[in-house]
């Protein structure tokens, strides 16, 4: 198999490398300083229309959300008409419209994983999404990449994975840089501090383009709402020092977490 990247992030990088193993791979990206670490096995395109003689049987675009529907848009005339699309946005939003009015295949996918948390030699506990809409032969061909790797594969619609994206992702993420936003530098003793400084330095080590791609899913509103409603109702509870109120709100938070294993309630 034939397959190109555009894109050389930490993500399509790790992913070029990995595919090399078995396939012959070949990556370009508009910044030419991101190619001089490639690894033996790739093939180091530096002009985009160099695809065109490379002959990609799935071209994966790795590049920035903003950017990802454009740079398909500027590399179709160099692709055969058989070569497979494939995305690994977080969000998906507007790749959709693109793919439907595209005639060429697709796969969209969302490895849920990453260099700044994951150990990305040991991938057992990660899991990775496969878009339901997306072409047979490429879904397969992936999930079977990722079931090399022993990661858990899951399936949703466009639709349903942003909404899931938007409270697994953002729903953490602002928690955080909430936590965040109140440090004001001071050492402080204590386990659970250290742990939650540990987690909020972890997510703010990430790219701002990945993190405001995130944040701005247009799902992110909803759960930025729920969350300022809880705190809302948690300092009215402390506010009024209602024993009783707070036992109760206490007690739902661990069903939540412990009964419904974090889905929402």
């Amino acid at each position: 198999m034939k397959i190109a990247f555009m894109g050389a992030g930490k993500m399509g990088m790790w992913m070029a490398n990995e595919l090399s193993m078995n396939h012959d791979v070949a990556v370009y990206d508009i910044d030419r300083m991101k190619l001089v670490d490639c690894g033996p096995k790739l093939t180091v395109i530096h002009e985009m229309d160099s695809i065109e003689s490379f002959g990609p049987d799935i071209l994966i675009n790795a590049v920035s959300l903003k950017n990802t529907v454009s740079a398909f848009e500027t590399i179709e005339k160099y692709l055969e008409g058989d070569c497979i699309l494939c995305d690994i946005a977080t969000i998906k939003g507007g790749i959709e419209d693109y793919y439907r009015k595209s005639a060429f295949s697709f796969v969209s996918m969302h490895p849920m994983f990453g260099p700044t948390f994951a150990k990305m030699d040991a991938l057992k506990e990660e899991s990775a999404i496969i878009i339901k809409e997306s072409d047979k032969v490429g879904a397969d061909f992936f999930k079977a990449f990722f079931k090399d790797h022993n990661v858990k594969i899951f399936e949703y619609s466009f639709n349903e994975h942003d909404r899931m994206m938007a409270y697994s992702l953002t729903l953490p993420f602002i928690s955080s840089i909430t936590f965040a936003s109140c440090i004001s530098g001071n050492v402080v003793p204590g386990t659970t501090f250290s742990k939650h400084m540990r987690i909020a330095k972890g997510l703010l080590s990430e790219d701002d383009q990945l993190l405001t791609e995130i944040l701005f899913n247009p799902h992110s509103h909803a759960e930025l709402d729920r969350i300022t409603a809880k705190l809302e109702y948690l300092k009215h509870i402390i506010r009024g020092k209602d024993n009783e109120e707070m036992e109760t709100f206490l007690m739902r938070l661990r069903k939540n977490i412990f009964e419904g294993d974090g889905v929402h309630g």
